[in-house]
């Protein structure tokens, strides 16, 4: 698709950046590791997966990597990850937001961005917190019945 100029001439639009981020579903059993959003200026208060956007240069996987050491202190080999589902969500633009199962782990799970978070809970994927961030809950519920890639609010 191209567009017109004032003076006529064809030009090619745009092409859009997209943001990635990561999303990690440390599994334990049926359970899922949840941190309550705090002081960040966009749903606090809500319950999300440990997270963060990828920096240049980075592949998904070693931004979940980065991203479960930095947040919760625990230590996942890339072989442990496993893909869950891809969602194209419209905030902000446009997001890639990539969620990745992992049932291995070093260390003990803990609440490393306290000035963000304020507490890490275990939660049934069958019974998820009452206050989710939508997109999370609705990546949630496509991984729970097997949907691989879902679009959000476009």
């Amino acid at each position: 698709m191209s567009v017109t100029t004032e003076t006529g001439q064809q030009t090619k639009p745009q092409r859009h950046k997209v943001t990635g981020d990561v999303h990690l579903l440390l599994r334990r059993g049926n359970e899922v590791l949840f941190g309550q959003r705090h002081n960040t200026g966009y749903e606090d208060g809500a319950w999300h997966l440990p997270s963060g956007h990828l920096e240049a240069g980075e592949s998904v996987i070693a931004a979940l990597i980065r991203e479960a050491e930095e947040e919760i202190g625990v230590a996942i080999k890339g072989e442990d990850v496993q893909f869950s589902h891809i969602m194209h969500n419209s905030s902000s633009g446009g997001r890639m937001a990539f969620f990745f199962t992992v049932r291995s782990w070093q260390g003990e799970p803990a609440n490393l961005e306290p000035d963000k978070c304020t507490a890490l809970e275990w939660f049934s994927s069958d019974a998820l917190p009452d206050h989710m961030i939508g997109y999370c809950r609705t990546a949630m519920e496509h991984i729970a019945s097997g949907m691989p890639f879902s679009i959000y609010d476009w």
